[in-house]
């Protein structure tokens, strides 16, 4: 079973993320994969995932949105982590702004790997107690303990 920690290291944490709308929030989080060199091309990865953020929104709700899409670009999944200390308004369902954005990016022909990765990201996510801590995180290393090293339960 795919875990977070299979494609997301702390160095893919914004924490703080500077964006103040969705897709300036898409865009940093693509542009610090680009400058920590796992994808290349960050305005077409950025293109794609904001399409996709165009033809329904992935602002989750409960302050988290998981913008994401598939591009022949990427060899493999890559994903980053923004925190918004000031929530971003992401068109959620339940009209709440966003404060957690991960960001998910894999490979056109593997949408097994895609999928895995969105229930992995919704397995951890689902947890109340882990929602209610992400809040509560100061930094980049805080957050990823809390997404990938922290216990559900």
């Amino acid at each position: 079973m795919l875990e977070l920690r299979d494609f997301i290291t702390q160095d893919c944490i914004l924490h703080p993320l500077e964006a103040k709308d969705s897709r300036s929030a898409i865009e940093e989080l693509v542009g610090h994969l680009a400058a920590l060199d796992l994808i290349e091309d960050a305005d077409t990865i950025s293109s794609i995932v904001w399409a996709r953020e165009q033809q329904r929104s992935t602002g989750i709700g409960e302050g988290i949105a998981v913008p994401h899409g598939r591009c022949e670009r990427v060899d493999s999944i890559v994903a980053a982590i923004g925190f918004a200390e000031e929530p971003i308004d992401f068109n959620a369902g339940d009209g709440k702004p966003i404060s957690l954005i991960v960001l998910l990016v894999s490979p056109t022909e593997n949408t097994s790997v895609h999928v895995q990765a969105l229930g992995a990201i919704s397995r951890r996510l689902s947890n109340q107690g882990i929602r209610k801590s992400i809040r509560r995180s100061s930094d980049a290393e805080s957050l990823f303990t809390l997404l990938c090293d922290q216990p559900i339960g």
